[in-house]
C-alpha cells in the first residue's frame, strides 16, 4: 500500500509499504480523511520525540470505510467509522479515575501504532472492543467525522478550564485549534470572545464564525486591548491555542480576578515559560493544562456535528492525495491553511 513515511525528523516521503498484518478481531480500514495537527508537524520538525518511532507513519485525526471486519463488533465491511485514536487500558489508576487520556499504558494511533496517513490502517481488536469506533450517519462527511478528534480534544481543554455561559474568553492563536475554540465557545454562550492572531486569514475566519473581536498582536498590544475590551476586568477564560510558551505570560496577565488560564496547546521538550506568580496568587487564577481526549469527549463530539450542534464546515480548507504529502505538510505549516487534509478530494468527494 502506499503511505507518507517518517524517516527521520523532517524527513518524509510517499512510497508503497508492507499492508496492515491483521490479528483476531482486527478492523481493516480504507483510510478517506486524515488532517494534519499541529502535533503532527511538531513531530515531522524533530521538536517532538518521546514515543516517536523511525521509520513510522504518523496521522490521528482520521475517519475510513471498513474494509475487512470479520463482524467484530457489530461492524461490517462497508461501513465508514470514525475512530478515537487513543486506547487507553482501562486498568490503570488514572483510567479508574476519569483520566483515561493520560493513561501511560495506552496506545495512541500515529505513536506506538502507525497512523493513516495511508491507504489503510489496522484499528486493534482492543479498539474494537473499547468502543473507540463510530459509525458515520449519512449527514456527516468523511472530513467532518476526522475532524472529530480535535474537537474532542478542545471540549476536554474548555472542560478542564470551566468554560461557561456568560464568559468573557481570550483565545491565544487563531490556527484550527484556535478556530475550534472559537466555535465551541460560542456555542457554550460565551458573553464575549476575542481572539489575538498575526494572521489576517485566520483573524477574518474566527470573526466569521464567532469571535467578537480579532487583534493582531503584531500591530498593537493585544494586552491592553484585551482589558480595553473587558472594561479592564480582564478575560474570565484565556486559552493559549498555540505553542508559544511567552503567551502564558499573557495568559495570566489578561485573566480577570478569579479567572482561567488554560495551557491548551502543547509545546516543545524542554521549553519553559514565565508566569506572574503573583497574579496567580493575589488574583487566584486557576491555570489548568489539557492533554488529548477520552472515549467520553470523542463521543460528545461525534455527538455535536452528527447533530448539527456545532458546524465545522469551512475548516478544511485544503487537500491532498498521498503523493504530496510534503506539500501538504508544508502549506499545514505555513499558516496558508486552516486544516489541511489528506486522501484529497475523492476521498472527501467535495463535500467540505
Amino acid at each position: 500500500m502506499k503511505a507518507a513515511i517518517l524517516t527521520a525528523p523532517n524527513q518524509i516521503s510517499t512510497s508503497e509499504m508492507n499492508g496492515p498484518r491483521l490479528s483476531e478481531g482486527d478492523i481493516l480500514l480504507r483510510v478517506r480523511a486524515a488532517t494534519i495537527c499541529g502535533t503532527d508537524i511538531r513531530i515531522f520538525r524533530g521538536k517532538k520525540t518521546a514515543g516517536i518511532r523511525y521509520q513510522s507513519v504518523l496521522g490521528h485525526e482520521f475517519a475510513g470505510e471498513i474494509v475487512r471486519s470479520g463482524g467484530h463488533g457489530g461492524f461490517r465491511s462497508g461501513d465508514r467509522v470514525g475512530v478515537c485514536p487513543f486506547i487507553a487500558c482501562g486498568r490503570c489508576h488514572l483510567c479508574k479515575t476519569g483520566r483515561e487520556n493520560l493513561c501511560t499504558d495506552g496506545l495512541a494511533f500515529g505513536y506506538e501504532i502507525d497512523g493513516a496517513f495511508a491507504e489503510f490502517i489496522r484499528i486493534p481488536a482492543r479498539a474494537v472492543t473499547a468502543g473507540n469506533l463510530r459509525t458515520i450517519p449519512h449527514s456527516m462527511s468523511d472530513g467532518q467525522a476526522a475532524l472529530v478528534e480535535p474537537l474532542s480534544c478542545v471540549i476536554n481543554g474548555q472542560n478542564k478550564a470551566e468554560l461557561r455561559n456568560g464568559d468573557s474568553v481570550a483565545i491565544l492563536g487563531a490556527g484550527p485549534i484556535g478556530q475550534m475554540h472559537v466555535r465551541l465557545a460560542r456555542l457554550r454562550g460565551a458573553a464575549r470572545i476575542i481572539v489575538s492572531e498575526p494572521n489576517g486569514h485566520r483573524r477574518e475566519a474566527a470573526l466569521e464564525h464567532g469571535a467578537d473581536i480579532a487583534i493582531n498582536p503584531a500591530t498593537e498590544d493585544a494586552t491592553l486591548r484585551v482589558m480595553e475590551e473587558t472594561d479592564g476586568k480582564g478575560a474570565d477564560v484565556a486559552i493559549c491555542a498555540i505553542g508559544i510558551p511567552e503567551l502564558a505570560r499573557q495568559a495570566t496577565d489578561i485573566a480577570a480576578i478569579g479567572g482561567r488560564v488554560s495551557l491548551f496547546a502543547g509545546y516543545s521538550s524542554g521549553e519553559t515559560a514565565e508566569m506572574d506568580v503573583n497574579a496567580i496568587h493575589y488574583r487566584e487564577l486557576t491555570v489548568t493544562g489539557a492533554f488529548g481526549l477520552s472515549r467520553r469527549d470523542y463521543d460528545c463530539a461525534f455527538d455535536m456535528l452528527a447533530s448539527g450542534r456545532i458546524d465545522l464546515s469551512g475548516m478544511i480548507t485544503h487537500e491532498f492525495d498521498l503523493d504530496h504529502a510534503q506539500d501538504a505538510f508544508a502549506v499545514a505549516e505555513s499558516g496558508e491553511a486552516i486544516k489541511v487534509a489528506l486522501q484529497g478530494t475523492a476521498a472527501l468527494n467535495g463535500r467540505i
